[in-house]
């Protein structure tokens, strides 16, 4: 009973769930991006007085989502690095890719979303402008920024487990 069963883990096995986690996240970020709210924008949901806790919603629940794919990508890169399955300036590389990816999810969940969804509640039930302040075109601003970089990222150690795969 006192002998410890060590198995070394299967590096392809790391590769794709660090593969499918971020076609998942990616696609998914790019399908909320780029199809979900334009086509709410386009429906007139902007205008409505519910649009600020309707998107609070829905970004907060998408946000936790990308917490958690950051948290697997991060888990297989180490992994992975563990297992010497990518060369050494990618094990260098891929674990502050990694830590990055989750640097984004963190701040988007616990910063821009909230700061995102106060500014687009409509306490001032009396005035008609619907023009976006200057303070919340500055966290579109950096809410696209941080998207890109994510998109740059992910691209990057998708390519590189991809590689480890070698299907």
């Amino acid at each position: 009973m006192n002998t410890i069963f060590y198995q070394k883990q299967n590096p392809t096995q790391w590769s794709v769930v660090v593969f499918v986690t971020l076609c998942f996240w990616l696609s998914a970020s790019l399908m909320l991006d780029f199809v979900i709210i334009p086509s709410l924008m386009q429906a007139g949901m902007m205008t409505q007085s519910g649009f600020a806790s309707a998107g609070y919603a829905m970004f907060g629940l998408f946000n936790h989502v990308e917490l958690l794919c950051a948290g697997i990508v991060l888990t297989g890169v180490l992994a992975l690095n563990k297992n010497h399955t990518f060369s050494k300036t990618q094990q260098q590389w891929s674990v502050i890719l990694g830590g990055l990816l989750l640097l984004i999810a963190l701040i988007c969940s616990y910063f821009l979303t909230p700061q995102m969804s106060g500014l687009g509640l409509d306490l001032n039930w009396f005035d008609s402008g619907n023009s976006m302040s200057a303070a919340m075109m500055e966290f579109h601003g950096a809410y696209w920024g941080l998207e890109l970089m994510k998109m740059i990222t992910g691209g990057i150690l998708l390519v590189w487990s991809f590689r480890a795969w070698k299907p």
